[in-house]
């Protein structure tokens, strides 16, 4: 008798010996899944394998809380269907539920005699035990691992503290998950919030102008920015031809892709190569990495391409095979690479005069030149200048964090002036003019701003119609200039709406040095 209790207990022993070391192997495999796996529905699904498989717990399923409804969905099951319909369990609804609402575990010996039981899956062993175990997160439960074990009541208890052990592993990575799509869900709310900034700060309303010959840019840019057309921009220096080009691709099918600028008079032909093209690792002094070029990187998206008519002829050849054929190699590299790039270019230079000369690739010139846009210099849109004023007064009052404001003698004093730098040169103005006030730009900020009136400038007062010619702000000239646009730049009729002779007003015209418009 006492032998065979002795053999009884050793045989517990070796029982329980293989329980724990199973147990260890289990916990083991659990956590190399648990760290390795970057699918998190995966993950769940292989630790239940893991499960059966060497622990010997049969028809695991893994519960995750709804946050948003507050059920738990079955996440994860082992031996049933491969795809299943979405299953809840709200709080305190069968077993399941049960678990979730007292967050403690729960253990049955026989699955069949639990009343709340519902077996929903049916693929469940109605004789054999079940074990529920809340999956927490502090001391929240976040979910509810469930399965079957074998053996009979008397290791009902190891097995409970082993799953709970398991349970505890999931919960972290369930953490660890929800942070990482936590932190996911906020980059792309401030990526998609950042682009609608860019496209709100690049869109067609922020193009400024009413004058004929900017809505005729107006409408071209928009037609053009739906289409993988190369663009190419004309005009004189800080007409504001990157505006455009901006324009362009963020209102594209490819806004979503990268935006890639480069001014190639800035570099040299050895360096503007590299620049675009890239390297490869020691393809010469300096090369210590290897380094995608502007090309590649701007790959699904648009390069804008600024300067183009200061490359060199021996350059231009290397770049026409990449406008061609969409091909080139990296310095130092003998693979050839194909990228999905659309071109914008502009330059200030008359073309067709260098391709005479020889100084530019003919055939480059009609690569580049297939959809042409010319920015009108300021002088020739005088009338645009208040809005621009303002457009501008806005945007350095934003870039300095006050509010700013231009008086209407201010911006008549803007438009005595030719401004050979376009817009580039009103922007300085204003913004010399913005540090010089204090919050309300006026004719003394302009004036301390360094402009000086060109009395050779073709002035439209573009509101002289609503100008008071008796305005006490008004200087003569302003007067004179504003009675004029209110005439029609009849002399005539601008002397009796300044109550002057018809002579009085020449000689006005004569000493202020008035060029006179024909209408």
């Amino acid at each position: 008798m006492n032998f065979t209790m002795g053999n009884n207990g050793v045989s517990m022993e070796n029982q329980s010996r293989s329980i724990l070391e199973s147990e260890l192997d289990s916990l083991y495999r659990v956590s190399q899944v648990l760290s390795r796996s970057l699918d998190f529905r995966d993950t769940l699904s292989e630790v239940l394998r893991v499960l059966n498989d060497t622990g010997n717990m049969s028809h695991g399923m893994i519960s995750l809380l709804d946050e948003e409804s507050g059920d738990l969905l079955v996440s994860a099951l082992h031996e049933g269907p491969t795809a299943f319909k979405p299953v809840r369990y709200k709080s305190g609804e069968g077993v399941v539920g049960r678990i979730l609402e007292s967050g403690s575990p729960l253990v049955i010996e026989r699955i069949s005699d639990e009343d709340r039981f519902l077996n929903r899956l049916g693929v469940y062993d109605l004789y054999m035990p079940f074990i529920g175990v809340p999956i927490l997160i502090g001391n929240q439960t976040a979910g509810v691992l469930t399965a079957q074990p074998p053996g009979g009541p008397d290791t009902l208890g190891k097995h409970e503290r082993f799953l709970q052990m398991v349970a505890n592993l999931i919960g972290q990575t369930v953490r660890l998950a929800k942070t990482v799509e936590d932190e996911q869900l906020a980059l792309k709310m401030e990526r998609d919030s950042l682009r609608r900034e860019v496209r709100g700060e690049h869109g067609f309303s922020n193009m400024v102008g009413h004058t004929r010959c900017m809505q005729l840019v107006f409408d071209q840019v928009r037609q053009v920015a739906k289409w993988n057309t190369t663009v190419l921009v004309r005009g004189e220096s800080g007409t504001g031809k990157e505006v455009i080009a901006n324009a362009i691709h963020y209102n594209s099918p490819r806004a979503n892709g990268p935006f890639i600028k480069l001014n190639c008079a800035a570099l040299p032909d050895t360096l503007l190569e590299s620049e675009l093209f890239g390297h490869e690792k020691g393809a010469f002094t300096g090369a210590i990495s290897l380094r995608k070029g502007r090309f590649e990187q701007a790959h699904g998206g648009t390069i804008f391409l600024d300067e183009i008519g200061e490359i060199t002829p021996a350059f231009q050849s290397k770049l026409l095979r990449v406008l061609q054929e969409g091909e080139f190699e990296r310095v130092g590299g003998g693979k050839t690479r194909k990228v999905d790039v659309r071109v914008v270019a502009a330059t200030n230079k008359d073309l067709e005069s260098e391709v005479q000369e020889g100084r530019f690739r003919e055939d480059l010139y009609y690569r580049l030149n297939v959809m042409p846009i010319h920015m009108p210099p300021l002088r020739e849109r005088y009338e645009d200048i208040p809005d621009l004023a303002h457009f501008l007064v806005n945007k350095i009052a934003k870039s300095q964090g006050r509010e700013l404001s231009i008086e209407d003698s201010a911006v008549r004093l803007l438009m005595n002036y030719d401004w050979p730098g376009n817009v580039r040169e009103l922007e300085n103005c204003l913004e010399r003019a913005a540090v010089m006030s204090d919050g309300k730009i006026d004719r003394r900020a302009i004036n301390l701003a360094g402009l000086q009136s060109s009395p050779d400038a073709v002035v439209n007062a573009g509101t002289a119609d609503h100008v008071d010619l008796n305005a006490p702000d008004l200087d003569e000239r302003e007067r004179v200039v504003a009675a004029l646009e209110q005439a029609g730049w009849v002399q005539a009729k601008a002397a009796r709406l300044l109550g002057m002779t018809p002579r009085q007003i020449s000689y006005r015209i004569q000493t202020l040095k008035i060029k006179m418009r024909q209408i």
